[in-house]
C-alpha cells in the first residue's frame, strides 16, 4: 500500500496562484509591520489558500507484475545439420532450469522457423515480436535466442526491437565448419523457344581455400546439358537451350567438398519461362469450300499463331481467256514457302488439297524431309484424297498414315472415340464423348483407307478410322479422313467440340508438353504436391519422389480417367522436388527455388553480434562453453548485461494499481474545523 498527497484545485490555477501571491504579500506586510497576531493571520491566510488548492490524501493498492523473459528456439531446417539439434535441446533444458530459479520472472518459450511457411528464410525476430505483442515494453527483461546464427530478419537498430532490454544469442554448431554452395549471379526470367539463354553462377567454398577446381553438372528439366569445370570463387556462365514453352527448370550442381556440412546447397535452380516467338502455321486450301473458314477462324483466334493461308482459286490448267493484267490473284510463292522458308513453319496444313501441278514433286520431298527432322503436317481430306491427283500419290506417301482405297462411305454416322482415343490426350474426355451415342452432330461421309498405321483416335462406321495420328522420325503427322467437321462449327444438330479437338490436335502436332501421350508431371497446389501421369497403357508403376533434402519416398498413383493417373501428398519442405518412375522424370518447386535457409548453412556468431552489442547483450557459442550455457544474472540497473560466462536480464519493478483511496483534507467538517481553528487562533492572539 502506498500513501501520497494530491491536489484538485477548486478554482483555476491562475486564480489560485494570484490568491497565493496576495496571501504572501499580506503576510509579509504584517510581519514587517510587527502587527499584533501577524503570524497567526499569515497562518490563517495560508490555510485559506490551501483549502482552495483542495489537498487530499491518496492510498494506492498495487500488485507487482512479473518480468517477461523471451526465449526463442530456432527450429529451422539448418538446425538439422550436424549436432545442432542435440546441442540446442541440451542448452534449452539447462537454460530452463536456470530461469526457473529466477524470482519474479515469467519465461515465454517461442519456437520459430519450422515447417514450409518461412519462404523468406529464418524469421526469429518476427516470431519474437508476435509473442510479445501483449507485453508492455517496460516489462521485458530481455530475449535469448537459441540458434545457429543464420537469421534473416534481424532489426537494423536496437530501437527497432520495440523494447529496451538486452538481446542474447547462444549459437549451436562449431567454428570452422566447411561447406560448398552454388550462388546464381544472373537469372533470366524468360527465353525464346529454340534459342539459348545465358545463366551466370558462382561456386562458393566456405571454410576452405579458394581457387579449387570444381566439376559442375548443368541440367534442364532433369536432362544433362553441360558438364563444365570452374574455379571456386569466380563467376562462370553456361548456355541453356530453351526447348519448350512454359517453365524450363535449370539446375546447376557442383561436386561435393570433402568434409562439408551438407550437400543440399551444392545445387541451385531457376525456372526460365519459354516463350514462343509465335507459332507459324501454313494453311493450304486446295479449293474454296464451306469448311475452309473453320480452319481459318480457329487459327486466327489464337494470338500466338501467325497464320499464312493460301487458297488455290485458279489452278494452272484453268484457262478462261482472262488477261493476266486483269487478274487480282496472288501468285502462289511455292519456292519461297516450300524450299527457302519451310523450316520456319511449326505446322503445315493441307485442307482438301489435290495435286494440280501447283507444287512440283521436289517440294513434296522437302516436306517429307521437314517432317522427319521435326516438323508437323496435318492433312484434312475429303474427296480429293481418292482423286487421281490425291496427295497420297506424291512423295508424302512415305509419311501419311493410311492409303486410300479409292472409295468413300457416305452414310450418316457419329464419330466415336476408340479405346486408344479414350486415353490419348488429344481426345481424352473430349466434351460430349462421355455419353452413348456421343453428344455431337453426325458426319455424312468418310474416306475408306487401308494399311492404317499410327494411332486411330476417332472411328466411324464399321470401325473405319476418322482421325489418325502418327510419329515419323522426329516429326508428327495427322490425317483427318472426313471433311464434315465444319458441321460441328455450324451447330448442325447441336454441333460438336470442334474447337477443343482441332486446337488440341494442332498443339499435339507442334509438340506442346501437356499433350504428350507419355508424360509425368508435378504441380504444387495449395499445401500439397500433385503427381500426374499420362499414358497409353493400362497401368503405371510407382513413382519415386525425392524432396529438397535428398530424402526419397515411393508414391503409388491411382487411375482417375482412362490413361490418367494421379496422387498427392503434403509439401512439407521448401525447394525443388523430383519424381521419377524409371522412364520419365518431373520437377516442381515449392516456395522460392533457392530458399535462404539453405543458401548459407555454416553456423556463425557474426550476424547477431551487432544487435546484441547495441542492446547490451552478448553472443556465445555452445561449443566454447563445453556445451553449456552462460550463467543467468538478474541485473537491476546498468548498461552492461553480458560477460564472458554470464548473461544478464534487466529485472523490472513494475506493478499495477488494483485499488485507489482518496481523502480530501478540507472537505466537509474537517475542512471547516481547520479553517475555524486558524481564524480563532488569529483572533485570540490579536485580542490579548
Amino acid at each position: 500500500m502506498n500513501l501520497g498527497l494530491g491536489f484538485d484545485p477548486l478554482i483555476p490555477l491562475p486564480w489560485l496562484a494570484g490568491a497565493a501571491a496576495l496571501a504572501v504579500l499580506v503576510s509579509v506586510l504584517l510581519l514587517v509591520g510587527r502587527t499584533r497576531g501577524a503570524l497567526m493571520r499569515a497562518l490563517a491566510l495560508g490555510l485559506a489558500v490551501l483549502a482552495l488548492a483542495n489537498p487530499s490524501l491518496t492510498r494506492e493498492e498495487r500488485e507487482p507484475l512479473s518480468t517477461v523473459v523471451a526465449v526463442v528456439v530456432d527450429k529451422s531446417a539448418s538446425q538439422d545439420f550436424g549436432e545442432r539439434t542435440a546441442m540446442t535441446e541440451a542448452a534449452r533444458a539447462e537454460l530452463k532450469a536456470r530461469l526457473d530459479r529466477l524470482p519474479g520472472a515469467e519465461v515465454r518459450w517461442i519456437e520459430a522457423g519450422g515447417g514450409a511457411g518461412d519462404v523468406d528464410g529464418t524469421r526469429l525476430f518476427t516470431a519474437l515480436n508476435a509473442a510479445l505483442a501483449d507485453v508492455p515494453p517496460e516489462r521485458v527483461a530481455g530475449a535469448i535466442f537459441l540458434t545457429d546464427g543464420r537469421v534473416h530478419d534481424i532489426p537494423a537498430t536496437a530501437a527497432a526491437l520495440g523494447f529496451k532490454a538486452p538481446v542474447h544469442a547462444i549459437i549451436s554448431g562449431h567454428a570452422g565448419e566447411r561447406d560448398r554452395r552454388v550462388a546464381l549471379t544472373s537469372t533470366p526470367r524468360f527465353g525464346i523457344v529454340g534459342q539459348n539463354q545465358t545463366v551466370g553462377y558462382r561456386v562458393v567454398d566456405e571454410g576452405a581455400p579458394a581457387g579449387a577446381r570444381v566439376g559442375v553438372t548443368v541440367r534442364r528439366d532433369g536432362e544433362v546439358v553441360a558438364r563444365p569445370i570452374v574455379t571456386a570463387g569466380t563467376d562462370a556462365q553456361v548456355e541453356i537451350p530453351i526447348t519448350h514453352a512454359g517453365g524450363n527448370i535449370v539446375e546447376i550442381e557442383a561436386a561435393g567438398l570433402e568434409g562439408e556440412l551438407t550437400p543440399v546447397n551444392n545445387r541451385a535452380a531457376l525456372s526460365i519461362d519459354g516463350v514462343r516467338d509465335k507459332l507459324r502455321v501454313l494453311l493450304v486450301s486446295g479449293e474454296p469450300h464451306v469448311g475452309e473458314r473453320t480452319w481459318r477462324n480457329l487459327l486466327k483466334s489464337d494470338a500466338n499463331v501467325d497464320l499464312v493461308h493460301f487458297t488455290i482459286l485458279r489452278p494452272p490448267e484453268k484457262q478462261d481467256g482472262t488477261p493476266i493484267n486483269e487478274l487480282s490473284l496472288i501468285a502462289f510463292p511455292t519456292r519461297e514457302l516450300f524450299q527457302q522458308k519451310i523450316k520456319d513453319f511449326d505446322l503445315i496444313i493441307f485442307d482438301r488439297y489435290a495435286q494440280q501441278g501447283v507444287l512440283p514433286m521436289i517440294y513434296f520431298d522437302n516436306i517429307v524431309r521437314y517432317v522427319r527432322e521435326g516438323g508437323a503436317v496435318l492433312v484434312a481430306a475429303g474427296a480429293d484424297y481418292i482423286s487421281e491427283g490425291s496427295i497420297f500419290q506424291t512423295p508424302l506417301e512415305a509419311i501419311l498414315p493410311a492409303e486410300p482405297t479409292g472409295k468413300m462411305t457416305e452414310v450418316p454416322f457419329r464419330a466415336h472415340l476408340t479405346e486408344a482415343g479414350q486415353r490419348h490426350p488429344v481426345t481424352r474426355e473430349l466434351p460430349g464423348s462421355q455419353s452413348e451415342p456421343p453428344r455431337w452432330s453426325r458426319f455424312f461421309r468418310v474416306v475408306d483407307t487401308v494399311n492404317a498405321k499410327g494411332t486411330s483416335v476417332l472411328d466411324g462406321p464399321d470401325n473405319r478410322p476418322v482421325l489418325l495420328l502418327d510419329r515419323v522420325g522426329e516429326g508428327r503427322v495427322a490425317l483427318l479422313l472426313s471433311d464434315h467437321i465444319w458441321l460441328w462449327a455450324r451447330g448442325f444438330e447441336g454441333g460438336g467440340p470442334y474447337i477443343d479437338l482441332l486446337r488440341r490436335l494442332s498443339h499435339w502436332l507442334m509438340k506442346e508438353p501437356e499433350l504428350e501421350e507419355e508424360r509425368l508431371s508435378m504441380v504444387a497446389r495449395g499445401g500439397d504436391i500433385v503427381i500426374a501421369r499420362q499414358t497409353m497403357g493400362d497401368a503405371v508403376g510407382p513413382v519415386t519422389v525425392t524432396n529438397p533434402a535428398g530424402q526419397t519416398r515411393t508414391v503409388t498413383l491411382a487411375e482417375t480417367a482412362p490413361g490418367s493417373f494421379s496422387a498427392s501428398f503434403p509439401a512439407d519442405m521448401l525447394g525443388l522436388w523430383r519424381a521419377n518412375d524409371g522412364r520419365l522424370s518431373a520437377l516442381v518447386n515449392v516456395g522460392p527455388l533457392n530458399p535462404k535457409e539453405f543458401a548459407e548453412v555454416t553456423s556463425t556468431t557474426q550476424t547477431l553480434s551487432p544487435i546484441a552489442a547495441a542492446s547490451g547483450g552478448g553472443v556465445w557459442r555452445m561449443a566454447d562453453l563445453a556445451g553449456s550455457v552462460p550463467r543467468v544474472v538478474a541485473v537491476r540497473s546498468g548498461e552492461r548485461y553480458a560477460g564472458e560466462d554470464w548473461l544478464g536480464l534487466a529485472m523490472r519493478d513494475v506493478s499495477v494499481v488494483r485499488g485507489l483511496g482518496l481523502f480530501p483534507l478540507f472537505a466537509g467538517l474537517s475542512g471547516l474545523l481547520i479553517l475555524m481553528a486558524g481564524i480563532a487562533a488569529a483572533w485570540a492572539r490579536e485580542g490579548r
